[in-house]
């Protein structure tokens, strides 16, 4: 793994970490963008690791956030 995903591997945690904590604190949609591309960045670190548990996880998630960035928009 290069530095490059593990730079985006952290900077994906802090990302799904902040749009947690502005759930909680509901504001929203803010919490669906900050989630939102924490989860991409998962994803993709994922994929480059050819880690399938991590892109099980993180990849199931972008259909929801699918759904609720159109569910923002409509």
């Amino acid at each position: 793994m290069n530095s490059y995903t593990k730079y985006i591997k952290w900077v994906s945690t802090f990302l799904v970490l902040i749009g947690i904590l502005l759930t909680n604190l509901n504001i929203y949609p803010l919490n669906l963008i900050f989630h939102g591309l924490g989860v991409l960045g998962w994803t993709y670190s994922g994929f480059k690791m050819k880690d399938k548990a991590i892109l099980t996880n993180f990849g199931l998630q972008i259909p929801l956030f699918i759904i609720g960035f159109i569910n923002l928009l409509s």
